[in-house]
């Protein structure tokens, strides 16, 4: 063969193998858009903590810059009237848990607390004249 044959060839394999190369690589997957996020809060929180994990890498990232702007957007769209509602609620519910929690507890010290004047009365029988031993502890013949 002659030098610029195998030259040629050269050039081909290495054609061949950069091909091949690119052809194996893995696909990158596109960022999700700030709608979708938007409507799927697990995933949202799940970019979140990965962009929290590593932020020098998470400020030229797509994916975090979507997930901040839809946090903000979601921020924006929160009702101050439905979160005044949700606030009075959970103020309520745990007013009631709080009370729950002290009547079990009261209840639990009224159960511990042992009033001697209520107790029941054993009858006692009074040991035998003479001091000697009883006949459940005389030994056995």
């Amino acid at each position: 063969m002659s030098r610029t044959t195998q030259q040629i060839l050269a050039v081909l394999v290495s054609l061949i193998g950069m091909l091949a190369a690119v052809g194996c690589a893995p696909k990158r997957i596109p960022p999700m858009t700030v709608s979708d996020l938007m409507e799927d809060r697990v995933t949202l929180d799940g970019v979140l903590m990965k962009c929290n994990q590593n932020p020098e890498k998470a400020r030229n990232d797509p994916d975090c810059l979507n997930a901040r702007i839809a946090i903000e957007r979601l921020a924006k769209d929160v009702d101050p009237s439905e979160s005044a509602k949700r606030t009075a609620e959970f103020e309520r519910s745990r007013e009631q848990l709080r009370q729950a929690q002290e009547r079990a507890r009261a209840e639990q010290e009224s159960k511990a607390q042992v009033d001697p004047y209520n107790l029941p009365v054993v009858p006692v029988e009074p040991a035998p004249p003479g001091g000697g031993p009883t006949i459940a502890s005389q030994p056995k013949p």
